[in-house]
């Protein structure tokens, strides 16, 4: 069992709610029946050490920032047991962010029939509380996603970084400077071929985005649809592929199944994981089909364990600078 208890609110919207301006605009303690990290659950919404959406604080708190039906919003989550936490929103989406949080923090990922691989087995035991998130928000998670597409990621990471700030608005609330809200659907839309360009973003990249935002209102429908049918819709728009809406599947919607085939480093690295020995998409399909529909949540599972990764053949890439073109 779950709870989410509303405890404050500026502008109180029912009888369990008590008016407090000075506060923040509305405060939840949600309280789980089962172990929850914070961090390792919400990590996944972090795009860069730099992202100007996401912040950890030096107290342990983490700050997030979304764009929602009713507006902007400001999260700031505390937890204060293994099971709990305290959720403080700032804004005009503040009612219904908080009205998500359950949702947002994985009470809707089921994972008791899950048996991880043995290799998995220690980190799954020492992280109990990695859940699954599922943000709601398509967009938010696509437009990243493309810019991630084909790069490595530290351009993207910088890209994402540059346009939200740029094209983003001030996160409501008390904020930790810099902390930003991503552009709408109409802004991501809006934004000028040369500010791609400047961001370092290459015109297939920018075009496949540009698009996305066009078409926002059909890919946030995604949201109430079963995975297949959501990505589906989602790789309809020129220029999503199956990474890609892979990707969106593990953030927005809480795919533990999404697989992000088409990476360049993570067949190697779940095959050298699991057996020793580099694999390619198939094989990592392959080793990975015993654990559906769990096969995210094993990668995940991996990837914390630090294993050591496959050895590279050949160069490193050079980054490609696309501002300089």
């Amino acid at each position: 069992m779950t709870s989410t208890t509303p405890l404050t609110s500026a502008a109180s919207t029912g009888t369990d709610v008590t008016a407090r301006p000075a506060a923040a605009d509305v405060t939840v303690e949600h309280a789980s029946d089962r172990p929850l990290d914070l961090a390792l659950t919400l990590g996944p919404l972090r795009h860069g050490a730099y992202d100007p959406t996401f912040r950890r604080t030096p107290d342990g708190a983490v700050w997030r920032t979304t764009l929602v039906h009713t507006g902007p919003v400001t999260q700031r989550f505390v937890a204060t047991g293994p099971r709990s936490a305290v959720v403080q929103h700032w804004g005009p989406g503040a009612r219904e962010a908080a009205d998500a949080v359950p949702v947002l923090l994985g009470e809707g990922d089921d994972a008791s029939d899950f048996v991880p691989p043995p290799q998995a087995h220690d980190v799954a035991r020492r992280t109990p509380g990695l859940r699954m998130c599922r943000s709601g928000r398509v967009l938010e998670a696509l437009v990243p996603a493309v810019l991630e597409q084909k790069v490595q990621v530290v351009t993207a990471h910088r890209a994402w970084r540059w346009l939200v700030a740029r094209h983003g608005s001030p996160a409501p609330g008390p904020v930790p400077h810099g902390l930003t809200v991503v552009p709408s659907a109409r802004g991501w839309a809006a934004v000028p071929t040369w500010d791609w360009h400047r961001a370092g973003v290459d015109p297939r990249r920018a075009a496949t985005a540009v698009r996305c935002a066009q078409v926002a209102a059909r890919l946030e429908d995604a949201v109430g649809m079963p995975a297949d049918e959501a990505r589906a819709r989602l790789e309809k728009v020129p220029g999503v592929g199956v990474w890609t809406s892979a990707e969106v599947a593990q953030r927005a919607l809480g795919d533990a199944d999404a697989v992000s085939v088409g990476d360049f480093h993570l067949a190697a690295a779940v095959g050298w994981a699991l057996t020793g020995e580099r694999t390619d998409d198939d094989g990592m399909l392959r080793l990975l089909a015993p654990y559906a529909p769990h096969r995210h949540r094993v990668v995940r599972l991996l990837f914390l364990d630090r294993r050591p990764q496959a050895p590279r053949r050949g160069p490193r890439l050079s980054i490609a600078d696309y501002r300089a073109m």
